[in-house]
Formats: C-alpha cells, structure tokens, sequence
C-alpha cells in the first residue's frame, strides 16, 4: 500500500513534468493514463507547446525529469514496435548529459576507492571534467609516472537516485503486463530488467575497464581501430583510469578534410570494425555515438566509453546474418523461414503469410537508392508488425538495432552516397560461408563427436558401476512382470531376475552409437 500511495505521486509529478513539454502522449499505454493526463493538464504550471516533433518534446521532458529518465528514454529508441520509428528516432539522440559536481569531491572520491595519496597517484588533474552524465564524469589527468589519462569517476549516491527511480519503472510496467494482455508480448518488465542491469554494470566501473579490457583484446590486430589501454593500478569500483585518446570527433567533416582523411576509406574501416564486433567476436559497442568515437591524422579510429556493451550469442548472429541477406537479396521465403527456425515466430503461424509480410517491409525500403537503405528501419518496422503473428520481443536484438541506426546516422555524415552494409556484404556472405558452409558442419560434427568420445569413459565408468550393483544385486522386477516375460504365471512369493554385466554393457554400446549416429 505505500508502495502504492508513493509511487502513485510520482506518477503524477512526472505526468506534470510531461504536460509541460507537451509530451503526455507516453500515458497512453498505462492503465488510467487519460485521466492521469487530464489531471496532470490542470495542474501543471504552464505548457511548452511548440512545433517541435513529440519525439523531441518527450526527450526535453525525459531530460527534465533526471538521470533514469534520461536511461529509460535511451532504452525506448530501441522499441520502435512501442512508441513508432519516428519518436524512436528522436529518442536515439537523447543526450546524456548533467552539470558536473566539483573537483574537489571527484578527488575525494578518487582518494577514497584508490586508498592512495592523491599526490602519489596523480602528478596533476584538471577539476574542470570534460563530460559529465548522469552516472559519472571523466576528468583528464597526468599520472606520477608522467602518463596522459583520462579518469573517469561515478557521481556520487548515484545508486539511490536509481534505485528509487526504477522502482517507479518496474511499478507501471507490472501494471502494464497485469492489465493489458496485448502488450505481455512486448515484455515491459523484461525491458525495465534491462535498464536495470544495464545500470547496475554502469555503476561499477570495474565491469567498463573489463570490457574495454576485452574489446581491446579482439582488436588488438587491427592497427585502424583503437582500443585506450586501462590502468588498472588506479581503477576501482567508483573510479576507472584509462590511457587518454587524441583526435576529432568523426562527425567533425571539416576538420576530417583538413587533415587529409579519406572519408569514403574511413567508412568502410568503420563499417568493417562494426560488422568484426557483431558477427565475428558477439560483443559490440552499443553506445557508438560521434562523441565516443575520434580520428587521429592518420585515419584511425579510437573508440572511448565502454559503460554500455551488447551481447549476441553465435546462433543469433547466424540467424540475424541469414536475416539480413536475405532482405538485401530480397529473398524473403528465406527470412520467413529464419525466423520460424529461430522460434522467434510460432510454428502455428503461416509461414507464406509472413514471408508476405516480410515483403511488405522490405520493398518500401529497398527499392530507395542503396545510399538511403537503412538497414536498421528495417528491423525496426519488422519488429512492429510481428504481432499478428505472436512474435514475442527479442531483448538482444533492440538493443542491436538501436547501434545500427546511429551507426547509420554517422556513415551518412561520413559518405552521403555509401550505404555501410553494402559495404560491409562481402564481410557477411564470407562470415556465412564460414559458419553455414559444408565445411563449417563437418567441423561442428567432429567438435561433438569429440566432446563425446572424451566423456565416453566417463559414461562406461558409471555404467561398470551401475552394471556391477545389477550383478551382485540383480535387477528386481515386480513379480507379475516376471512372469509375462517368461510367458508363466506369477509366482506367489515373488521371485527377481537381474542382466548379466556384460549384457549391460553391450546395450550402453549401443546407446553410444546410435547417439553417434544421429550428431553425425
């Protein structure tokens, strides 16, 4: 009940944030939301009504009302099936930004994690960040040993301001799910579980440096794409230092030409670093905004900000590869029969009524110039007419798709007439050869076979066990079963019967075989 009665006015004071910025339309998916909206109207001060689209007047609001918001407004531009592609999209640019707290406690902060003098850690430290968001700022800083770094601190009682805030999220969305069945598919308290968990990696800033540590090691070969090294001697759970990167930022075409950058060269470096996160290593950088991502002279590209990383596990990446040519190709019976292999879309569903529906989606958008097919708007209008055929939200694709349109974005400021998955087909078609083609089977055949043969003896081991209890114990049988299999009746005292050893053994063989049999 105080739950209730305390989350019901906040409810309402965010209600009232939003008819400020004319932007209530979000209610419309909540129980009660109309009369919450009409009393938020009469309420509210003033209203900012303006020309701006909703989507822009959402993310004012969103802004507004502080850090979680900022997150859940984040988190939205990937469900474009919830709120429409083009409020996703003004939703995709929401900045993340806060004024920064002072110097002088970010020091005490670092003092504190690090357990060190703050002398003997740092030679010198500019108190003016240059970032400040709404878990941490980055500061840049000198260490001792006379390194250029960038540090990075969590702002401080961040984890109560969130935890508060997101027990508001979690509140509606169980509203949502209880009171609106055709909206379960959609899975709001899923969605709000991965904010939640996204956070929750966020404030511990050791998991950021783990996965910087990470994506650095997949690239580690590739001279053209840069990963700053972590300084793990001066990271902690509030505190992460990571070697400092210099350069423009890729958006910056002016300064891209002056320096001589070949733009078009620049993208399809880009394009390719992006296609090697997802398909080849599974593990992608889903916050890849012009802000994290700079160009030296050069032309290579350094990457900061790893607080937020996606996940594809190899058979998604096989079926979203499968997926992706065959919209490119047109092939949609092949993407109809993706999706129902994946079970992303029921067996009792009509797989030519989908491969229709499929078609529907990719026509409008390929049929445009190559340089304005965005890929991204695909999947995104694909996931909003997947209702009528029961496919439930797949959590590890929006998120995907949600760095697929700002990567989009960024090769257009890149090379207008260039369409980066153009770019990056050769990739996918000699990734599918590899991981689809014969010799890809032949291989997986023999890593099961090989797993196999070597918990074989493990299994003839348990079977000796168990063939040796038989032996000295017998195997009992109820009487009645007994004598149906010797065709007699029962005898009425009961008698047991039991396998020899060996007998035993030789029907485990075959249980072996025939497993065999069917992984090859």
């Amino acid at each position: 009940m105080i739950r209730f009665v305390r989350n019901s006015f906040r409810l309402l004071g965010m209600a009232r944030i939003l008819a400020r910025h004319d932007a209530l339309f979000p209610l419309d998916l909540v129980p009660g939301g109309k009369i919450l909206a009409f009393f938020a109207r009469l309420t509210a001060p003033f209203s900012r009504r303006s020309d701006m689209r909703p989507g822009r007047r959402l993310a004012s609001a969103l802004e507004e009302l502080g850090p979680a918001f900022i997150k859940l407004g984040q988190t939205l531009a990937t469900r474009s099936d919830l709120i429409g592609d083009d409020v996703a999209a003004d939703l995709s640019s929401l900045q993340d930004r806060l004024p920064p707290f002072s110097g002088k406690i970010a020091r005490r902060i670092i003092t504190e994690q690090l357990d060190e003098p703050f002398e003997v850690l740092f030679e010198s430290f500019d108190d003016e960040p240059v970032a400040a968001a709404s878990i941490a700022q980055v500061h840049f800083a000198t260490t001792t040993d006379g390194r250029e770094v960038a540090v990075k601190v969590l702002r401080p009682d961040t984890r109560l301001r969130f935890a508060r805030d997101l027990d508001l999220f979690y509140w509606v969305a169980e509203i949502v799910e209880l009171t609106q069945p055709r909206l379960r598919r959609l899975k709001p308290v899923e969605t709000i579980k991965t904010l939640e968990d996204s956070v929750h990696l966020e404030m511990d800033l050791r998991f950021e440096a783990a996965a910087a540590s990470e994506f650095r090691d997949n690239f580690e070969s590739d001279p053209t794409y840069y990963i700053p090294q972590i300084d793990w001697e001066r990271t902690a759970e509030h505190v992460m230092t990571m070697e400092r990167v210099k350069g423009v930022r890729i958006d910056n075409v002016e300064a891209l030409e002056s320096m001589g950058v070949d733009r078009s060269a620049l993208l399809a470096k880009a394009a390719g670093a992006f296609f090697q996160q997802v398909f080849r290593d599974g593990f992608f950088h889903a916050d890849m905004h012009p802000g994290n991502l700079f160009v030296d002279e050069t032309g290579r590209v350094s990457v900061v900000d790893f607080g937020i990383m996606g996940r594809v596990d190899k058979q998604t990446r096989l079926y979203l590869a499968e997926m992706l040519l065959g919209f490119l190709t047109r092939d949609y019976h092949r993407v109809a029969e993706v999706h129902f292999e994946a079970g992303y879309v029921p067996r009792n569903q009509s797989l030519e009524n989908f491969q229709q529906a499929c078609r529907s989606i990719g026509e409008p958008i390929l049929g445009k110039e190559l340089a304005d097919i965005s890929v991204g708007r695909l999947l995104g209008q694909l996931f909003q007419v997947t209702e009528q055929f029961g496919m439930e939200t797949q959590p590890q694709l929006l998120m995907l798709q949600k760095t697929m349109i700002v990567a989009e974005g960024l090769s257009r400021i890149l090379s207008p007439n260039e369409n980066m998955w153009e770019l990056s087909r050769p990739l996918i078609e000699e990734w599918m050869r590899e991981n689809l083609g014969p010799e890809a089977k032949v291989k997986e055949v023999t890593l099961q076979a090989g797993l196999m043969l070597r918990r074989l003896p493990r299994v003839i081991e348990a079977a000796e066990q168990a063939s040796a209890v038989f032996t000295d114990q017998g195997l009992r049988l109820h009487p009645d079963t007994v004598a149906a299999m010797r065709g007699k009746p029962a005898n009425s005292q009961g008698r047991s019967t039991g396998f020899s050893r060996h007998t035993f053994l030789l029907w485990v063989a075959i249980a072996v075989l025939a497993v065999a049999v069917v992984l090859s």
